[in-house]
């Protein structure tokens, strides 16, 4: 197979200028003329003096040393935070920037969809931007003739075909990009996140679209925040961090390490243990951690719908107590509860809990959790008596779609309440005199 594109030591560099700030805020109008006055006075009395001191600069590489290549065929996710160097990369790909050091090499004609509009003449009519893109293309005027009724039929913008694009919105404006981009046969189509522009409906023909044109066997850049629709549409991602292409391969390791996002994780787990140790002692329990994990790996805020979620709980009983309680709120992003679970809730009586350290693991099942936000609040409470935590334990949750959900309607958002049972699994790690109320604790795994 043919290589489409061969990317070698790319690197973009920015200058980046810093303005010393003024001392006034505000300005009249009076004020900056004086002042203007004033800098000009100083630059003919002084010409070589400098200005450095008014301002200074400073490099910023948006890319560097980006190294890859892509089959013909091939359809690749771009993956990566806002600001990594994913939509640089593709502008350097379509010919829009220039690179500052490397080359990036390309086979055949290249179609790219990154911002609204892109490529098109606001004073041209829908028309008339179809084949000015088509020509741009290198495309004849008979070829172009040839796909125009279904670029129009697509984009359903027949009725305002013949009025300049300036005063189409921007939802029709990209919905007739994206039609003259997918429809006029480039070997290789590049295409951001702009299509988050368009409704839910036009998404999903989008998709389908790219998923049809990356089966005819040209190539395809796909860049995109939905993870299933990455997972889908592409056998292969690359991930790009500060610049840096730190991931090449497989889109399922790819999603799962850029979900894991190490440091980030590793400082939220640190904020959250220091919370934990600095509640308020209670006479009869005691809090020690909270871990999360997906497939055996530790996760905190990020995490995916398409694999199960284990909660477990590690925590100290001081004396014998009836009626003790760990448990799990889970709110969504308007503060509706939609899953309360406790530790104990398949016992048939109010159980007593003898002193000792224990942890209490509960899973919420794969596939569970739509591809939203949540809160998760961790409490305990002693039945009937006291809640020992009020506030509770608050973990903010980015639930990625990644799982089997509703994967013919991507775009589409799931509105649910959940009331699940789960079943919760408590292990005694060993136990504590009553009269010694030792409360030394070891190192939580």
């Amino acid at each position: 197979m043919s290589c489409a594109i061969k990317v070698e030591n790319l690197g973009k560099k920015y200058i980046i200028q810093h303005q010393q700030q003024s001392r006034y805020q505000y300005n009249s109008l009076g004020e900056s003329l004086s002042r203007g006055i004033k800098s000009l006075g100083n630059n003919l009395l002084h010409p070589l003096q400098s200005n450095a001191k008014a301002e200074r600069t400073e490099e910023f590489w948006a890319l560097k040393d980006i190294n890859f290549e892509i089959k013909q065929g091939d359809r690749v996710g771009i993956i990566g935070r806002n600001g990594a160097g994913k939509s640089t990369l593709l502008k350097i790909l379509s010919r829009i920037t220039h690179p500052t050091t490397g080359k990036a090499t390309i086979n055949g004609r290249v179609s790219s969809l990154l911002e609204v509009g892109t490529g098109f003449h606001p004073e041209l009519t829908g028309r008339e931007n179809i084949f000015l893109n088509g020509a741009i293309l290198g495309m004849q005027k008979q070829e172009i003739q040839t796909k125009f009724n279904e670029i129009v039929d697509f984009a359903e913008v027949e009725k305002f075909l013949d009025t300049p694009v300036k005063h189409y919105s921007s939802g029709m404006y990209v919905r007739l990009a994206f039609a003259v981009a997918a429809h006029l046969e480039p070997e290789v189509l590049i295409v951001d996140e702009v299509l988050a522009v368009g409704d839910a409906l036009f998404q999903r023909k989008c998709l389908g679209k790219i998923d049809e044109i990356g089966a005819q066997g040209r190539t395809v850049l796909f860049v995109s925040h939905n993870m299933q629709a990455v997972q889908q549409l592409c056998n292969r991602s690359i991930i790009i961090s500060n610049g840096e292409k730190i991931f090449d391969g497989d889109t399922s390791i790819a999603i799962e390490r850029y979900l894991s996002d190490d440091h980030n994780k590793l400082f939220a787990l640190e904020q959250m243990q220091k919370y934990i140790q600095n509640l308020p002692l209670d006479p009869a329990f005691r809090m020690h951690g909270i871990v999360l994990s997906q497939g055996g790996d530790v996760v905190f805020s990020n995490i995916e719908n398409g694999k199960p979620l284990e909660i477990k709980i590690d925590y100290q009983v001081f004396v014998k107590t009836t009626g003790l309680r760990v448990f799990f709120d889970l709110y969504d992003n308007q503060e509706i509860l939609l899953i309360r679970s406790f530790n104990d809730e398949d016992h048939e009586g109010i159980p007593t809990t003898e002193p000792g350290r224990y942890t209490s693991q509960v899973t919420i099942p794969a596939n569970l959790l739509a591809p939203t936000s949540y809160t998760l609040r961790v409490q305990a409470t002693i039945f009937n008596i006291r809640n020992i935590y009020p506030n509770g334990i608050d973990i903010s949750l980015d639930v990625e779609r990644t799982g089997l959900t509703n994967r013919a309607y991507l775009c589409e958002p799931i509105r649910s309440k959940l009331a699940p049972f789960l079943h919760w699994k408590t292990v005694k790690l060993y136990a504590l005199d009553d009269d010694t109320n030792d409360t030394k604790t070891q190192a939580f795994q």
